[in-house]
């Protein structure tokens, strides 16, 4: 996928059955992309977090100076999720298992209890009686399942209480009375409720930057500041709960803190820093008032090693570097061409591109690398909706497709959506379709577009939206055979 701030495009597939997928393949795949579209029009390349694409994306680096690898922001997240709520008791991670295995626990028994409702027929048929909404089938490879499940079951509470106190469950808990009381002891319990809205209050700040970076729009420039206020919110929501003061110490939130700041550490690269200094926003009055921590971009340390670190990458002469540092001077300190007062003003109210395309003429070096950054994703969640694109394609029903029928479908099924974005019923009417479990995005207060993990054609709802006439599905496979 090529992603540009006009959207992603779908480019090509590669079949790669039968073929070891190591850091040498996975880079030549990329170089002969790169090599297609042009290095000096790519920024940055973007993978999940596997050790072999980090490997791949470095051979990469090592090829084309310019070029960054960046590992994918939500990938980030989500790992840091499962460290959280799916601790694992080994000798290395004895201590953040000791303090998180309370939220393991929870998240286990939550499954038990879905399971249990969902694989008996009758119990499923008395759920529904009392539930307006259905239990999820999460698959754990979607984003945040852990987390998207308790925050089901909050919005379910009522319906499983009226289940386990209505006369039917007992008629019909005979196939395991064990199983059934674990279930409704559960159920009842209030403080197992509040441990629930506990989990969700405290991961929320997580779980909402991960859907804001679980998109295809522009916003590398803000993933430095996410980052920092996420790490702020979960702090003060953890000291709350445990009524601790600011300065004293918490174990529990010692834990997260440090999953937290090991995570960032290993996906922050100089392109994130460079991109964040590049922002006016992180300058203005407004941004910096907002905490008493702040500290524009050029006034932190660790922020100008790494812009001097992508400076040097871009700017390989000493005269053109020397420039390039003349011009941020004066930007981020607002001198000279940028002391007028609506260039100050504007730094916190404009779009970061539209500001700079209106005040930085006189800085051309920066305006064009600024302009390059500002248009940059953060995540790799395209391919993650393309690949659940393709599983709609080559499905049970249609396995036999080869894989250059394959990738055509999917090529049109990609690309017009990107085209549909230009229409005006882009966010109304049958076009928004397009977006299904796309950028959408949603908070814990309710069912976000994300927890459409699996569809069903037992969805009648889905279907009628998937399907307008019985003649669909023979159409379609008479297109395939032509």
């Amino acid at each position: 996928m090529a992603a540009s701030e006009s959207g992603p495009m779908f480019l090509q597939a590669v079949n790669c059955e039968g073929e070891y997928k190591d850091k040498y393949f996975i880079s030549n795949l990329l170089k002969e992309v790169i090599l297609s579209v042009g290095p000096q029009n790519v920024v940055q390349v973007i993978t999940d977090n596997a050790p072999v694409c980090r490997s791949a994306g470095l051979l990469i680096e090592n090829q084309f100076p310019h070029i960054f690898w960046t590992p994918c922001v939500v990938h980030t997240l989500n790992l840091a999720l499962k460290s959280i709520c799916a601790a694992k008791n080994t000798q290395v991670n004895a201590e953040t298992y000791e303090e998180c295995s309370w939220i393991t626990e929870v998240t286990g028994e939550v499954m038990a209890i879905k399971n249990f409702i969902v694989n008996h027929s009758m119990r499923l048929f008395m759920f529904n009686a009392h539930s307006q909404l259905k239990l999820l089938l999460v698959v754990e490879t979607r984003f945040a399942s852990s987390i998207i499940m308790l925050k089901r079951f909050k919005l379910i509470k009522q319906g499983l209480l009226n289940m386990v106190v209505s006369p039917n469950w007992a008629n019909y808990r005979e196939d395991d009375v064990v199983k059934a009381s674990l279930v409704k002891e559960k159920i009842l319990n209030d403080l197992w409720w509040d441990k629930i809205d506990y989990i969700l209050a405290f991961t929320k700040p997580i779980y909402e930057m991960l859907r804001k970076a679980d998109t295809d729009e522009p916003c590398l420039h803000l993933v430095y500041d996410w980052w920092d206020s996420m790490i702020e919110n979960v702090k003060v929501i953890i000291y709350r709960h445990e009524g601790k003061l600011e300065d004293e110490d918490s174990p529990f939130y010692s834990i997260v803190y440090n999953i937290l700041v090991d995570c960032w550490a290993k996906s922050n690269t100089p392109l994130h820093c460079l991109a964040h200094s590049l922002n006016p926003r992180y300058y203005s009055d407004e941004w910096l008032r907002g905490s008493p921590n702040r500290l524009p971009p050029h006034k932190d340390k660790e922020i100008s090693d790494e812009r001097q670190k992508c400076f040097e990458k871009y700017f390989p002469s000493i005269l053109e570097r020397r420039e390039a540092n003349t011009e941020f001077a004066k930007f981020s300190a607002a001198m000279r061409e940028f002391a007028s007062s609506d260039s100050i003003s504007d730094r916190g109210h404009m779009d970061p591109d539209l500001w700079w395309v209106t005040y930085g003429s006189s800085m051309p070096l920066l305006q064009n690398l600024a302009l390059k950054l500002l248009g940059q994703p953060c995540s790799s969640s395209c391919c993650e909706r393309n690949w659940s694109t393709y599983s709609f394609i080559n499905s049970l029903l249609r396995n036999k497709i080869t894989p250059q029928r394959g990738e055509d479908l999917v090529f049109v099924h990609s690309n017009l959506r990107l085209l549909s974005r230009q229409s005006p019923e882009y966010k109304k009417g049958e076009s928004n379709m397009w977006d299904l479990g796309g950028d959408g995005f949603d908070t814990l207060d309710d069912v976000g577009i994300l927890e459409m993990a699996k569809l069903s054609f037992d969805e009648p709802e889905m279907e009628a939206m998937l399907f307008t006439t019985d003649d669909v599905i023979d159409d379609e496979v008479e297109l395939l055979d032509e």
